[in-house]
């Protein structure tokens, strides 16, 4: 009889500095709500032990606060990255405002959750994540939105004009939350063919990370939409 767990389970560091938050976010993880077996291999409540525990036990994806008494949960998350590039790091907390949308946008985070999410959302969020997708709060993409169309220079933005029509469509999917395979798919070319579009769009971007190519496009729609028609 074939179990009906047959993908292996989703690996997580949670990082919070509450023993409480750390406690109840194992617990609830470990319940079978839906299918799909989560496993905390770790906890941290610091930034260092948080860059140690990634080290170590290399987790899919590192749930991580914002405020760390150490520092700034971001900092974990682009040492993490910068160490790990495969890891997916969200960020989990019960702060919000312009300037930690941004600082997320930078540290190349694949999601921005509230506290406030209701556990069935929170494991959707993280095996969406984990497979490849970028996920954020409802609250955290309005913000993110009417933050790029409050205007002000975008040179970012700008650049996406030097992209060629190939390299654009692959960004709008990106930007979409689709992996490359399922881009590869939709576009009917192959996965390396993808992957290259994506290096040299990233090139011309200068930029790294697809959250920061995801946040670049955005603005540079936005921007166009307000353009006057010809």
């Amino acid at each position: 009889m074939t179990s009906g767990f047959s993908d292996p389970p989703i690996r997580i560091l949670v990082v919070d500095n509450s023993e409480l938050v750390r406690a109840g976010l194992k617990t609830l993880l470990a319940d079978r709500l839906d299918g799909r077996e989560f496993t905390v291999v770790s906890e941290a409540d610091t930034v260092a032990a948080a860059i140690t525990a990634a080290d170590r036990f290399e987790p899919d994806v590192v749930l991580v606060d914002v405020r760390l008494p150490d520092g700034s949960g971001f900092t974990a998350c682009r040492e993490i990255l910068t160490r790990r590039p495969q890891t997916r790091v969200v960020v989990l907390t019960s702060f919000i405002d312009n300037q930690l949308i941004h600082e997320a946008m930078r540290s190349g985070v694949h999601g921005y959750l509230l506290k406030d999410i209701k556990i069935q959302n929170l494991r959707q969020a993280l095996t969406e994540v984990a497979g490849g997708r970028h996920v954020f709060d409802p609250t955290a993409s309005t913000q993110l939105l009417n933050l790029v169309r409050a205007g002000g220079p975008h040179p970012e933005a700008d650049r996406v004009e030097l992209l060629s029509p190939q390299e654009r469509r692959v960004l709008a999917l990106v930007a979409e939350g689709k992996t490359n395979k399922e881009i590869a798919a939709q576009m009917k070319l192959s996965d390396k063919t993808v992957k290259n579009y994506l290096s040299r769009a990233f090139e011309k971007l200068h930029i790294t990370r697809r959250a920061q190519a995801a946040v670049i496009f955005a603005g540079h729609k936005s921007r166009s939409d307000r353009l006057p028609a010809a």
